[in-house]
């Protein structure tokens, strides 16, 4: 059955969803980045993904991606990720998200032991970029490709054929994990931890007066860092992020609150109205006020 995706995410930024069903693991999804990004998330699930239209941006734990139409990604369990449309319209993608064991099977099976453990249990290893100019990453793709298109359709056997497809994906995986991890430079899975702990804490604390000195804190690292290091993983500066952050939130109680303006603004850490007016309508296109009578 083909969904849309909605990521909801709990405050270490784990999605709360379930994909697909405990006899059956997997689900496939269709993305519209036009519409909107997939925020920062991650899940024990695995997930593969092929961009369909137009140009993405993609980070997953300290590496950035920037892919076209026919190219995709594949992350790894745990592992904290994102993407972006880079073109203002025919932005999208389709992803499948699994869990390991739909193809593992039992801890002991040789499926899981020779082909899911070297992945799942590489903590050195996020995900990668699937270049369909690579030979092997094209056959990777090819295969994604043909499990998506089955889970969506749902023939007879489905299960099974999408069982088998996404093994042959995982295998081809594992069998170049030596060439992929010499790619991965110790620095980025460093960043990726360190984000992790800031946007969790700018999450827990962005209706209160933070700084920079503060979300460099929640990582122990220096401010200087903290800068490199949002720069590095997330391209913005941690005050930026903060700033949007709080207004997606104040967007978010606009759209099923009637509380007053001033009260949401200050409950999402903006203290002067004007400013918080003046901010609101430059990333969303109108006014609080509109927004909240339009939603």
């Amino acid at each position: 059955m083909l969904l849309s995706c909605n990521t909801t995410v709990d405050r270490s930024f784990r999605e709360q969803a379930q994909h697909g069903t405990t006899t059956f693991p997997c689900a496939c999804y269709y993305d519209d980045l036009s519409k909107g990004d997939v925020p920062w998330h991650w899940h024990d699930e695995l997930e593969a993904a092929i961009v369909t239209e137009g140009t993405i941006h993609v980070v997953i734990g300290g590496e950035q991606f920037d892919l076209n139409t026919g190219d995709g990604f594949f992350v790894n369990a745990s592992a904290l990720h994102s993407c972006q449309g880079l073109t203002a319209q025919s932005c999208s993608l389709h992803s499948l998200v699994f869990h390991p064991r739909l193809i593992g099977g039992s801890a002991e099976n040789s499926f899981n032991q020779n082909y899911v453990l070297p992945v799942i249990q590489n903590k050195g290893f996020g995900g990668l970029c699937l270049d369909k100019g690579i030979p092997w990453q094209k056959d990777v793709l090819d295969v994604l490709e043909k499990a998506w298109q089955t889970c969506a359709q749902e023939p007879t056997q489905y299960d099974i054929k999408v069982r088998y497809t996404l093994t042959t994906a995982i295998a081809l995986i594992a069998e170049h994990m030596i060439s992929i991890q010499s790619d991965i430079s110790p620095k980025h899975l460093r960043d990726g931890e360190r984000i992790k702990a800031m946007l969790q804490y700018i999450m827990d604390n962005y209706g209160e007066a933070i700084d920079t000195a503060a979300i460099a804190r929640s990582a122990s690292i220096s401010e200087s860092e903290c800068l490199r290091c949002f720069r590095a993983t997330i391209g913005t500066t941690p005050i930026r992020y903060l700033r949007e952050y709080r207004i997606e939130q104040a967007a978010n109680r606009l759209a099923v609150s009637q509380a007053s303006i001033a009260d949401i603004a200050a409950d999402c850490g903006f203290q002067d109205i004007s400013y918080f007016t003046k901010t609101f309508r430059e990333m969303k296109g109108v006014t609080p006020k509109a927004y909240q009578k339009e939603h």
